[in-house]
């Protein structure tokens, strides 16, 4: 009588384990220490050259101090940071790919589409990924019809003649 309660028990408790769903990335802390995310440098303080030019405060908007890893990131890669501005022009030297590349128009609710379009496949792909006893990546594995294998495609174009530069080991 005590190994059918028993499995009982196992079952429910595996029932129960399975509705939770913490989305395709289970990003938590692994412990009840700091959080090193939460802590952002900010950018040492400067005198400015002239303070009769300086801009007037904007509440809640940043400041030179704030960071903008963006912007830094841009910039430490020898890009224009001002780029990342979404209010700034198409430069003329950007004019052409911009008009090859939409050629056959714009939709501009792209971004709307591809989101519906994502959430409905991880629906359907998605549907029993979520009952697991254990922690797992759900993302490589709604997504893993859609993977491509790095080393499987290296060794194509090396038989296709390809030259290709080296690998590390497959795992």
């Amino acid at each position: 009588m005590r190994m059918p309660r028993a499995l009982f028990v196992l079952t429910v408790a595996a029932a129960v384990a399975a509705c939770s769903n913490p989305g395709l990335r289970d990003l938590e802390p692994p412990g009840p220490g700091p959080d090193e995310f939460s802590v952002l440098p900010v950018k040492p303080l400067t005198q400015p050259q002239d303070y009769a030019f300086l801009p007037a405060p904007t509440p809640g908007g940043a400041n030179l101090t704030d960071p903008n890893p963006n912007a830094d990131a841009v910039a430490a890669l020898g890009g224009n940071a001002a780029a990342l501005n979404p209010n700034t022009a198409v430069p003329s030297s950007d004019a052409a790919l911009v008009t090859a590349s939409s050629r056959y128009g714009v939709s501009p609710d792209a971004r709307q589409v591809v989101e519906a379009d994502d959430a409905a496949f991880r629906k359907r792909r998605g549907r029993w990924t979520g009952l697991r006893l254990f922690p797992v990546d759900r993302y490589g594995q709604v997504y893993e019809k859609q993977s491509i294998d790095p080393f499987a495609e290296t060794e194509a174009a090396r038989r296709a003649g390809i030259e290709t530069p080296s690998s590390p080991p497959g795992e």
